[in-house]
């Protein structure tokens, strides 16, 4: 009887457990990449015992891949020789690890994923517990199976009505990051749910437990409902009689109630995610860059969402365009349906899948006096490159519009009249 992460650890651990206890559970799926899996290799020969279990090893080459220096290319050798000698199933080079998981159906509603990125929070939009853990915790964790938790508590986020055209969940997002500030959510479940919640597609769903990250949460959950098991079902190789884990007599600690019929189109703007303003507040800004990628808003829809504003039109001369599909079966359906060819077309420049520019390392690193507008997570200083750049987060249709001006624009004009 609780809040949705307490039936979810209550299931797992065979007992009721409320916010507050101290767990050691087993965990489904742990997952690490580029950046990430050498230390846990490390922390691995440092125990000196054998992995507890393969088929629960999940390794990505992503953040910097295809390797852009030397450094990388010997982490990806260290870590392609290590999956030689440990016989691992699960090596995945095309695509972002976290659109990988849920594609290959890692992801069902119950169960408890750690992976070694900030952004694991994403497996919470299926019903799952996701969270970001340190490269020795996952070492550990290759060779026990098992990981400690403390079960947090829960700050429910209710979201009723529906959005005006030209407002997308990325704005809804970037609003509720802007109200509850960057460590409002810290070591605390945030539970999405409401009206607007059950209304929304999967690639929507996804942005909420995604960012939670941003606001310090230790996951970010939705409960899994007839959509979530529809997606799962035709969508991922995933199969099972999936459990709708939903909260039961819930307390919470606070519940935080918006009406997303209200909201305009959102920028978190440089050089935090909360400090986040209405777009007409910053709209004519100039922008050198815009970015249409990552774990957050670089799916199919959101491509699609790009590409028809784009499409017969050219960007703005001075401001380059990247775009970044977040996975091989992404990019695929965006080739086989146009989508990739209207890119192009209209000046920009599609990269391979992986988290690309995102992180600094490739892609689209940003000079001393670049200002980026991004549909990424995160802005920190320095985060694509030169600490005296700035990055301003907003959705794909606001980046989409702003790449044809050159400056930050309100997509709802020209929404209207390609609708």
């Amino acid at each position: 009887m609780g809040t949705l992460i307490e039936e979810i650890f209550s299931r797992k651990a065979g007992k009721q457990v409320h916010a507050g206890e101290i767990l050691l559970l087993d965990v489904d799926y742990i997952m690490s990449h580029d950046n990430t899996t050498p230390l846990a290799i490390k922390a691995f020969r440092d125990i000196g015992k054998p992995i507890f279990d393969k088929n629960k090893i999940v390794l990505h080459l992503d953040h910097a891949y295809p390797a852009p220096n030397i450094l990388a290319a010997e982490n990806h050798r260290k870590i392609m020789d290590f999956v030689k000698e440990q016989e691992l199933p699960y090596l995945f080079q095309q695509g972002v690890c976290h659109q990988v998981m849920i594609e290959e159906g890692f992801v069902t509603p119950g169960s408890i994923i750690i992976g070694a990125d900030s952004h694991s929070n994403t497996y919470g939009a299926f019903g799952a517990f996701g969270t970001g853990l340190g490269s020795t915790e996952i070492g550990v964790a290759w060779v026990t199976g098992k990981s400690w938790f403390k079960v947090p508590e829960t700050i429910r986020v209710e979201l009723r009505g529906q959005t005006q055209s030209g407002v997308y969940a990325k704005d809804v997002m970037i609003h509720i990051a802007g109200l509850l500030g960057m460590d409002g959510g810290t070591y605390r479940s945030v539970e999405f749910g409401g009206e607007y919640i059950d209304n929304l597609p999967m690639h929507e769903r996804i942005i909420f437990p995604n960012m939670s990250t941003e606001i310090g949460a230790k996951c970010g959950l939705i409960a899994a409902d007839d959509e979530t098991i529809r997606y799962l079902q035709e969508e991922t190789p995933a199969k099972g009689n999936f459990e709708r884990i939903v909260p039961v007599n819930p307390s919470y600690e606070r519940v935080l109630e918006i009406d997303v019929s209200t909201l305009v189109p959102q920028v978190a703007c440089h050089p935090d995610v909360d400090n986040v303003k209405a777009l007409p507040d910053v709209e004519g800004l100039e922008i050198h860059q815009v970015y249409i990628g990552t774990c957050t808003n670089a799916r199919y829809e959101d491509l699609e969402i790009a590409a028809e504003i784009l499409r017969g039109k050219k960007v703005h001369p001075q401001t380059r365009v990247v775009v970044t599909p977040a996975s091989a079966r992404i990019y695929k359906k965006a080739l086989r349906n146009g989508l990739i060819e209207i890119f192009m077309d209209a000046g920009c420049t599609v990269t391979g899948t992986g988290c690309g520019a995102c992180i600094g390392r490739h892609g689209g690193v940003l000079a001393p006096g670049d200002r980026a507008l991004t549909t990424m997570n995160r802005n920190f200083v320095g985060r694509m490159g030169s600490p005296l750049s700035e990055i301003y987060l907003a959705s794909p249709a606001t980046a989409a519009v702003s790449a044809l001006t050159g400056r930050i624009t309100d997509p709802r004009n020209i929404l209207e009249t390609i609708s």
